[in-house]
This record gives C-alpha cells, sequence and structure tokens, in this order.
C-alpha cells in the first residue's frame, strides 16, 4: 500500500517557497564565498607570475651587462658611462618612461631594450620609448648627443631582428654562453634618434 499524501495547503506552499528561498539565498551566499576566494588565488597566482616574470627579465638585463660594454667598444665605441633602469621624463605623465641599459660614448647614447623573448611589438614600443626620450632631452636644453637603439632578448628570431635592424637598431642575442651583437647586415647604419 502507499502512502497517502497530505493535499497542499495555501500555507503549505508558503511555507515551501519561504524554505527554498532561503536554500537559494545560503546557496548564493556559498557561491560568492567561493567566487571571492577563488579570485583571491587567481591574484596571488598573477602577482608571482609577474614577479617570476621580472626576476628572469632581471637576469637576461645582467648577461646582456655583463659582455655589452665591450662589444660596443669593439665596434668603436668609447664607453665613458653606463646605467641601468634609468628613468626619464616626468613621473605621471605620457613621457615618462624606463630604458634597461642606458650606455654613453661622449657624444653618442644607446639605449637599450632587454626581453626575455624579443617580439616585433618589443621593437616599436621601444622606438616609441626612443622618441619619447629625444623629446625629454630636448625639452630639457640643449643636448647634441645622438641617441642610438638596441634591442636584446634571450630568444630572438631572426624575423624579429630583421624588423629591429631595418629600423636601425643594434640587436643582442644569446649566443651559446653569452649575448653578442648580431652582425648588421651590409650598408647598416644605426638611426640616430
Amino acid at each position: 500500500m502507499s502512502e497517502q499524501q497530505t493535499p497542499l495547503t495555501y500555507e503549505g506552499i508558503l511555507e515551501l517557497m519561504r524554505e527554498t528561498g532561503l536554500q537559494m539565498k545560503e546557496n548564493e551566499r556559498k557561491f560568492v564565498l567561493m567566487s571571492q576566494e577563488t579570485d583571491r588565488r587567481f591574484r596571488e597566482t598573477d602577482k608571482k607570475i609577474s614577479e617570476l616574470g621580472s626576476r628572469v627579465g632581471e637576469i637576461v638585463e645582467n648577461m646582456i651587462a655583463d659582455d655589452i660594454i665591450a662589444q660596443f667598444q669593439a665596434l668603436g665605441y668609447s664607453i665613458t658611462k653606463y646605467s641601468r633602469n634609468l628613468r626619464f621624463g616626468q613621473f605621471g605623465t605620457a613621457e615618462c618612461s624606463e630604458v634597461d641599459l642606458y650606455i654613453e660614448d661622449g657624444d653618442v647614447v644607446i639605449l637599450v631594450e632587454a626581453k626575455t623573448k624579443l617580439t616585433n611589438a618589443d621593437v616599436r614600443e621601444h622606438i616609441e620609448r626612443l622618441e619619447k626620450y629625444r623629446r625629454c632631452i630636448d625639452a630639457a636644453g640643449s643636448d647634441s648627443r645622438r641617441f642610438i637603439g638596441a634591442v636584446a632578448g634571450a630568444v630572438v628570431e631572426n624575423n624579429v631582428a630583421a624588423f629591429a635592424q631595418k629600423h636601425g637598431m643594434y640587436v643582442i642575442a644569446q649566443s651559446g654562453k653569452a649575448f653578442e651583437i648580431i652582425p648588421s647586415p651590409e650598408g647598416f647604419v644605426p638611426k640616430k634618434w
């Protein structure tokens, strides 16, 4: 025999709806808490990845910096000043930027951007950075120095190297044990910014 069910009354339906609403609110509260925890974990992971990327970038900069002075000297530059992470322009403005490596030879300044994996977009960004630097220097007064661009990377694909050289930049790439300036094509002249 089957158990007989009590017919639902208006009050019974209201009670059932109230209980369902309470359960839905509880489920929603749990979902919000889980979403907040997931977001927090994603932010932590993003921060760790960003920190790792920065550290790898620093390693690439250090590897380049160790030997690049001698290589530019071999190309005929008399290096008189060298610094890393040179900031220029007014902080908080669109004209503010940073150069990874600043190498000076009296009347010539070589501004180097270093990346773990160099891309055409990185080259374009460095062209913009060089133009900003030129504007900042010009705005500061009479500075007749020439500015030469160089890009560097632990990984530099041939098409990216050709793109940078086409735009008058030296290309510095890892070659087995160290980094070296890639031989420029015949007739190459570094662009003066």
